[in-house]
């Protein structure tokens, strides 16, 4: 057993508020250990009490780093349609470490990246109406759409005139 030096009434009293608003922040969604700092430093929790609450929430697995951004990167994947570059960037706005973040993107190779941009162009290609003067602005549309969710440029331009010919032919049958 761990002994811990004695604490007066009033910290042991503030690291149980810090806890609770921890867990109720928890509560809502998973955060990052740097969101939940945050948190308590707006709320003007010392420091050394944020990192006793933390250390303590990290111990028992409800703050997870790599958990988190393992399950952002799948959920930002399947639901928003996120490339590489953009999941970086909001897991490192999130304070998420660069080598946590590095470890969670090394699934996504080139390849699953590029299926799923063609599969995002595809799906808005199918609710588009277009004519035959119109796809210029029409790519120049779903590059932007696909750069927005952080895409290369050079593989948004080349998908999309690939699906765009492949739509056209579709419906010339």
């Amino acid at each position: 057993m761990t002994s811990y030096p004695p604490q007066s009434t009033s910290e042991a009293s503030r690291e149980e508020q810090a806890r609770a608003l921890c867990l109720r922040l928890l509560t809502a969604r998973a955060r990052t250990r740097a969101e939940l700092e945050g948190q308590l430093a707006k709320r003007g929790y010392p420091d050394d009490v944020s990192a006793t609450v933390l250390d303590r929430l990290a111990r028992v697995g409800l703050v997870d780093d790599v958990d988190f951004a393992e399950q952002w990167v799948r959920s930002r994947r399947v639901n928003a349609g996120k490339g590489k570059r953009a999941l970086a960037a909001e897991l490192r706005n999130k304070g998420v470490r660069n080598e946590v973040i590095t470890a969670a993107l090394a699934d996504i190779d080139a390849g699953a990246e590029r299926q799923r941009a063609e599969q995002l162009v595809r799906d808005k290609l199918r609710r588009e109406k277009f004519g035959d003067d119109d796809d210029t602005k029409l790519t120049r549309r779903l590059v932007g759409m696909l750069a927005r969710r952080g895409y290369p440029q050079t593989m948004a331009f080349d998908v999309v005139s690939v699906e765009l010919a492949s739509e056209r032919e579709r419906r010339r049958v």
